[in-house]
């Protein structure tokens, strides 16, 4: 999921009416919604468009959710939520076991399945985002694991250890608030006498740094009596 898209959730449901009825709903609260009424379709959905998360209904025709959930989480760290229209515990024990993320019985309450499908995107969000080694954003490439800044082809911009390190922070985190306290720890030379005043230094440099021109929105925003946040729009 690029910056600024809508998460992609591909809807798994055999059942016609409840399928067109979280779709509606998901659609409503701002998703990009597909469905699909078996596993064949799922399959192809899944090559030609990879979603952020998928909803399976466990009793499906032919490939059932447990058998979709097990192949699924073989080859992708997709999030998983498994639906179900039974209440005993062994297909909950075994969806997860199987891979899944979360499990909701039959009939739902859709606001609490919205709360539940926020949350997991966050996580994987965020899980993706640290795994990353490469950040492009507002023109800019920024390699983590080369601990390289470059600004077009080939305007290399040189980072000390410390901007370094809390630029990887905050990207890693991108719209999340990170305190000066939580900042702090990450620069490594300063773990002997950590001081909080060294980010607001630190940001004021990484600033200039990332400023191409008076009219560019900051990249680092600050969050006022909390710390500072990763605005730049990531690609």
């Amino acid at each position: 999921m690029s910056a600024g898209a809508s998460p992609h959730i591909l809807v798994i449901e055999d059942e016609p009416v409840t399928r067109a009825t979280l779709t509606r709903y998901l659609d409503q609260n701002g998703y990009r919604v597909t469905e699909a009424a078996n596993s064949e379709i799922a399959e192809k959905i899944l090559v030609r468009d990879p979603p952020d998360l998928v909803l399976i209904d466990i009793n499906l025709e032919g490939k059932d959710g447990l058998q979709i959930t097990r192949e699924l989480r073989a080859q992708s760290e997709t999030g998983i939520i498994l639906i179900s229209g039974r209440t005993d515990d062994v297909d909950r024990i075994v969806g997860l076991e199987m891979g899944a993320d979360d499990y909701v019985c039959k009939p739902f309450n859709r606001r609490e399945l919205l709360a539940r499908i926020k949350n997991l995107l966050r996580r994987t969000t965020a899980l993706r985002h640290f795994s990353r080694s490469l950040f492009r954003f507002e023109g800019f490439t920024f390699n983590v694991n080369t601990r390289q800044l470059t600004h077009g082809e080939d305007d290399t911009i040189k980072l000390t250890r410390a901007e370094y390190e809390l630029l990887a922070q905050l990207i890693r985190h991108p719209l999340e608030v990170q305190s000066r306290d939580r900042l702090v720890k990450y620069i490594t030379h300063r773990q002997d006498s950590p001081d909080p005043r060294m980010v607001d230094v630190l940001v004021r440099r990484l600033r200039k740094k990332l400023q191409v021109n008076a009219a560019t929105p900051p990249i680092i925003t600050t969050s006022h009596g909390e710390g500072y946040v990763f605005t730049g729009r990531l690609e």
